[in-house]
């Protein structure tokens, strides 16, 4: 957790880590899991300096509670396999539509 966290965000960073170990996540994942979470919430609710447009438009994590995660609805979204895509350097993904996107990182 970040120098300062509030108690609160503390709490939640333990909780939400404590029960992705309970689903079978190894003790690396369960941090990384966590740590995505408590972040996205703080940039959400103004506590963090820095928050990526995905992190302040998308839905929260209570909010998705998982929908996206496998294939729940429709998977994930747009702008979040474009995020995937410009991380793994995948060219042409800004002449791509959501289809192409999926199946350019294999999903």
């Amino acid at each position: 957790m970040p120098r300062g966290s509030s108690p609160k965000r503390e709490r939640q960073y333990e909780h939400i880590r404590e029960s992705a170990r309970d689903r079978g996540e190894s003790p690396e994942r369960a941090k990384e899991i966590a740590a995505r979470t408590v972040n996205k919430e703080r940039a959400r609710s103004g506590e963090s300096k820095e928050a990526s447009r995905t992190s302040v438009q998308d839905k929260s994590s209570g909010e998705r509670g998982g929908q996206r995660s496998h294939s729940g609805s429709q998977g994930p979204t747009y702008d979040q396999l474009y995020e995937e895509a410009k991380r793994r350097n995948v060219h042409g993904r800004s002449d791509m539509n959501k289809q192409q996107l999926k199946r350019a990182l294999g999903k």
